[in-house]
């Protein structure tokens, strides 16, 4: 039998948090599948991830399954506990649901927003354009979460702003922005562009109106993602 293959996981956990609790672990775990630092069908060693985090394996286990139960970690028995992954059409169903519940949320924010979060999503969206000319994905998809974040929190409609997140986490493993092409990620920053002015502006129907563009773009470019690659189930 050829030896076992060490985790990709297991380098990202942390060592600071030795003797951790279970919510601890919980963090951290899910701190390493959301930052794409783990993909979609990493395993996930029960027996490893105890040892590095110095507890016997039933915080692990209970960690794990809350994991599951977010749609973040798959288990099949005799094979174990993996980063989940999506098929083709799943990750399509949740991009529609995070459009229906961003879009619940726009209208309110733009009317409701702050001063400050007004200007704060201008920033972001000229961090989006910075990230672009720099040519570096992974910051775009970062900053592409907290535009979207930046336009909706100050909606203060919490419940849904919880679904929201929720419906995201599950698709980060799967980090869409860094594997589409470049210019998918400019065209869609176009978008933003849009989406912000209209928002420093209070002006809810153009917000919607370009959200809606937005969106369908967004779910052609998501069509796009390598076929193969290991992304996606």
């Amino acid at each position: 039998m050829p030896p076992r293959r060490r985790s990709a996981l297991l380098a990202k956990l942390s060592r600071d948090v030795a003797g951790a609790s279970q919510e601890e672990i919980l963090t951290e775990l899910r701190r390493v599948i959301l930052s794409g630092d783990a993909p979609p069908g990493t395993p996930i060693p029960l027996g490893d991830v105890a040892d590095v985090f110095g507890v016997s394996r039933i915080p692990v286990r209970e960690s794990l399954k809350t994991l599951i139960g977010e749609n973040l970690v798959s288990h099949r028995p005799n094979l174990g506990y993996t980063v989940a992954q999506l098929t083709s059409q799943e990750l399509r169903e949740m991009y529609i649901v995070r459009e229906v519940l961003e879009n619940a949320a726009l209208a309110v924010a733009a009317e409701s927003a702050t001063d400050g979060e007004r200007r704060r999503a201008e920033q972001i969206e000229r961090d989006l354009r910075s990230s672009i000319a720099d040519d570096d994905p992974q910051r775009y998809h970062r900053l592409s979460r907290e535009f979207h974040v930046a336009l909706t929190a100050p909606s203060r409609m919490y419940r849904l702003l919880h679904m929201l997140d929720v419906a995201w986490n599950v698709t980060e493993p799967v980090q869409p922005m860094v594997h589409v092409a470049g210019t998918d990620r400019a065209a869609l920053n176009d978008d933003h562009s849009v989406m912000v002015r209209a928002f420093v502006d209070r002006d809810s129907a153009v917000l919607l109106a370009a959200a809606g563009h937005h969106n369908e773009r967004l779910n052609h470019v998501i069509a796009t993602l390598p076929a193969g690659s290991g992304l996606l189930a």
